[in-house]
């Protein structure tokens, strides 16, 4: 199967977008861009927009999922934007391509409950040990995602003021308050167990067994081995989902929207606000489940004709 890299325009392209992209939407486009060619049977920039919509209407036909196919539409908007810009092609065959509509899914989250037992299963005194609850107590005590944990270097932590300096997407830079736990198990990660792993003095703060780096993979592999520990179903848990649940659990707490969007990193307030819906959602929940009038099962017929009796005995 032909590739991106046997098509020197969509690679001029892909050059460009990984001047201002991350590497892995890089990668996105060059999947989605290759598949379309692929289906073309001819160069991509050689695309006509009748033939762009009947690939498209041949993925919802397939049953894609339309996060896929609009993933898809806006790679192909990006290429031939670029490819007029250049004055390669007079018309963008892909401005009119009709994009599904995506349904937002409320995120998913652990409750309090949970988010406890998961990172008191990281329990131990080895330098892994420490390192996976450090790990954890930051993921939840802070919001990071994962990319921005395992790129954090040690000078990034203030353990003294309880503050993490991390770099988010776009290279923005921001400043996380952490509590009193995740300060505590990042004291004695750095005192008993980093030392013991840093073979390779590495400015990196976490790292794996052998002295390099921990990578994304590293860190959900132990999050999936705490969640067994802790009787959670492995396969539900992932650092993002950490992210959500401190969020969700702030906002559950009082905390204004506008603040956890700083914390979180956030370029869209709207992007905050579904952690609203998840804390209404999680609030109604409760209410059922807890109050005494949500769950009391009324009988219709004698407990009605009791109350007409009292009615008039009054």
């Amino acid at each position: 199967m032909a590739t991106s890299r046997d098509d020197p325009e969509v690679e001029g392209f892909l050059a460009l977008l990984a001047a201002r992209r991350a590497p892995r939407t890089v990668d996105a486009y060059r999947r989605d861009l290759t598949a379309v060619a692929g289906w073309l049977g001819h160069p991509l920039g050689r695309a006509t927009a009748d033939e762009l919509e009947r690939y498209l209407a041949e993925l919802r036909a397939q049953g894609l999922a339309p996060a896929t196919i609009a993933r898809r539409a806006a790679a192909l908007r990006s290429f031939f934007r670029h490819q007029t810009l250049l004055g390669l092609r007079g018309d963008n065959p892909a401005a009119e391509l009709e994009l599904p509509r995506r349904i937002r899914r409320l995120p998913r989250t652990l409750s309090p409950a949970e988010a406890e037992r998961l990172v008191e299963a990281a329990a131990g005194t080895q330098p892994r040990d420490l390192r996976d609850r450090a790990l954890a107590e930051l993921l939840y005590g802070a919001g990071l995602r994962v990319s921005e944990a395992v790129s954090l270097e040690r000078g990034g932590v203030d353990l003294e003021r309880r503050l993490v300096r991390c770099v988010g997407k776009g290279g923005k830079e921001r400043v996380v308050p952490i509590g009193r736990h995740a300060a505590e198990a990042l004291r004695r990660y750095l005192a008993h167990g980093r030392p013991f792993l840093d073979r390779r003095h590495r400015p990196e703060l976490f790292l794996n067994a052998k002295g390099g780096p921990l990578t994304r993979a590293g860190a959900f592999l132990i999050l999936r081995r705490l969640a067994a520990r802790a009787g959670l179903e492995p396969e539900r848990i992932h650092p993002h989902l950490l992210r959500h649940s401190f969020a969700t659990h702030l906002l559950e707490g009082g905390a204004d929207l506008r603040s956890v969007q700083e914390m979180l990193g956030h370029a869209d307030l709207a992007t905050t606000e579904l952690y609203t819906h998840v804390s209404d959602r999680r609030r109604r929940e409760l209410y059922f489940r807890a109050h005494p009038h949500a769950r009391r099962q009324v009988s219709p017929g004698p407990a009605r004709e009791r109350k007409k009796g009292s009615d008039r005995d009054a």
